[in-house]
């Protein structure tokens, strides 16, 4: 059976997954570990891509990513090849590193993240790299030590981290109300776990933190309102999943791992009255519903004839109000700013431009081209006469 296309959408949680070739090793040593990180961490920074959770086992990886506007595809062929080749210089071999491509389950987030969150994070006690969950505590090949704050953050760029003089490793964190929709599950919600924490003054947010250090903050929000509660309470909820084992649910998508594994309740249903499912998904079947239109919006965006960007610069210079030449002049004012905010939106997300495409056409880096179209989808809820021009 022909193995189905991935399946990808900006602000989706995904649990993707890595193996070396014939299930040999990847990480021969801790240099190859730390290698891998560095170069995860710096990838993660410039394309906006959170990190909940990893794992670095000898012959294969867990990560758990939130994508930006730039493709888990992009993130995942500049992380793999680029290791693949350090890798193979420094141990004087040839050849591919990987088994295959990598294997990525999109996840609905309500019942999974912090499942998904604790089974990553025992991925090492559970392979018998380490004993107990005191060593897992200071363990550094797993995201578990870096939110207890027992270890440095390696997913911390190197340039951000030489940056910082907090104690905590640039974390701030507290909640000044703890308000919010409740899981029965878990300890507490945060206010939005998609987006960097606010401060407890209720000032906005804190601009000179990395997405690494903003992830984890994400994360303890979920289990009190102050870093030391959090961090307590984060760690009994791992403890209590120690008892679990190996998760079957949680390996992949489809219709009984996102029933909990239990076939003998889906057997007796009538077809029709099943829940829509897909192997390459985690969740109910309205989430499975959901990411398959969204899906197949994008795919159509991909193939359909594109305006040219120069279209795009033409018609949003016209419906703002300013010359063509100034959105790609980098100037600062708020309207100009605001049109090359909309220009890379509508060619990135609306048209399906590559985002090194629209950086060029602007004058800016691949980052800031990225960072461009997430501003903008913000700003065009402003703009309703904007809504034709992507059609």
């Amino acid at each position: 059976m022909p193995r189905q296309p991935r399946l990808d959408a900006p602000g989706v949680l995904q649990h993707v997954m890595a193996r070396g070739i014939e299930r040999r090793k990847i990480f021969w040593d801790d240099k190859d570990r730390s290698s891998f990180l560095e170069r995860l961490a710096v990838i993660l920074e410039e394309t906006q891509t959170q990190c909940y959770a990893w794992a670095l086992i000898p012959n294969h990886f867990h990560l758990l990513l939130r994508t930006g506007a730039t493709p888990l595809s992009t993130v995942m062929r500049r992380l793999m090849t680029g290791y693949a080749v350090t890798f193979n210089i420094r141990h004087r071999r040839s050849g591919h590193l990987f088994q295959n491509r990598y294997k990525s389950v999109i996840c609905e987030e309500e019942p999974y993240l912090l499942e998904l969150i604790r089974y990553i994070h025992l991925n090492p006690l559970r392979a018998k790299l380490i004993e107990d969950l005191k060593a897992l505590d200071k363990y550094p090949w797993t995201g578990h030590s870096a939110i207890l704050g027992r270890r440095k953050n390696p997913l911390i760029p190197e340039t951000v981290a030489n940056d910082s003089t907090s104690a905590e490793g640039g974390l701030s964190f507290s909640l000044s109300s703890g308000k919010g929709k409740k899981q029965k599950q878990y300890p507490a919600n945060p206010v939005n776990p998609a987006r960097p924490v606010a401060l407890a003054d209720g000032t906005g947010v804190k601009n000179d933190k990395s997405l690494a250090e903003k992830t984890v903050e994400d994360v303890l929000q979920y289990f009190g309102k102050s870093l030391k509660e959090a961090r307590r309470r984060y760690r009994q909820f791992v403890e209590k999943g120690i008892k679990q084992g190996r998760r079957s649910e949680l390996q992949g998508g489809g219709l009984i791992r996102s029933s909990g594994g239990d076939k003998a309740g889906l057997l007796g249903q009538k077809k029709e009255d099943r829940e829509k499912s897909d192997q390459r998904i985690l969740g109910s079947g309205g989430f499975v519903g959901a990411v398959l239109q969204k899906s197949e919006r994008l795919l159509e965006k991909k193939y359909k004839p594109k305006q040219t960007i120069d279209d795009l610069i033409a018609a949003v210079a016209d419906k703002v109000g300013i010359s063509p030449e100034l959105i790609c002049s980098g100037s600062r004012k708020k309207k100009i700013a605001d049109a090359r905010a909309l220009l890379a939106y509508l060619a990135v997300e609306e048209v399906g431009h590559p985002a090194a495409e629209v950086a060029r056409s602007l004058a800016i880096s691949r980052v800031n081209a990225g960072r461009c179209a997430e501003r903008g989808k913000k700003v065009f809820d402003n703009y309703e006469d904007l809504k034709d021009i992507a059609q």
